[in-house]
């Protein structure tokens, strides 16, 4: 009787090395997207959650939006806990919580990352917009020069 040894051969083992490193090369660029979408989301639904508590501020208080830095939004996590991180992927941002406030006519949202705030009770176009301060384009390639950050237009 022959003694058959049983295994792959070099060749099949460098053949299935090589598929796994086609696989990984299309899928890791696929999976750092993912990443990136999950975070714009996030900050999508962080402004969301915002702009429904600036709104339901609104409500109880007979048409007034907040006129201070949010502050009575927070307190007492009575409309929102507190003010969510923008997470900008793609832009060069960190994560923050910070908002700045917009407080004249046409001013843009600049580009320093967080939140910015309009409380300006005498301009009526922009009193109570809350917006995504970054005026990079999103994911989608979308971008504004008007008031609103490509972020916040959804």
């Amino acid at each position: 009787m022959k003694n058959i040894k049983k295994g792959f051969t070099l060749i099949e083992l460098m053949i299935v090395v090589a598929i796994i490193g086609i696989l990984a090369a299309i899928a890791i660029p696929k999976f750092a997207d993912l990443i990136n979408k999950s975070k714009e989301g996030a900050t999508k639904g962080a402004l969301s959650a915002v702009r429904s508590a600036i709104q339901v501020y609104y409500g109880d208080n007979e048409g007034w939006f907040p006129a201070d830095t949010l502050d009575c939004l927070t307190l007492n996590a009575k409309y929102i806990g507190e003010i969510p991180v923008a997470k900008l992927p793609g832009t060069g941002h960190p994560d923050v919580r910070t908002f700045g406030v917009i407080s004249a006519v046409g001013t843009a949202v600049g580009d320093v990352a967080g939140w910015n705030y309009a409380n300006n009770t005498t301009i009526a176009q922009t009193w109570g917009n809350f917006v995504v301060s970054c005026t990079h384009e999103d994911i989608k390639g979308r971008s504004t020069t008007d008031i609103l950050s490509p972020w916040s237009t959804f």
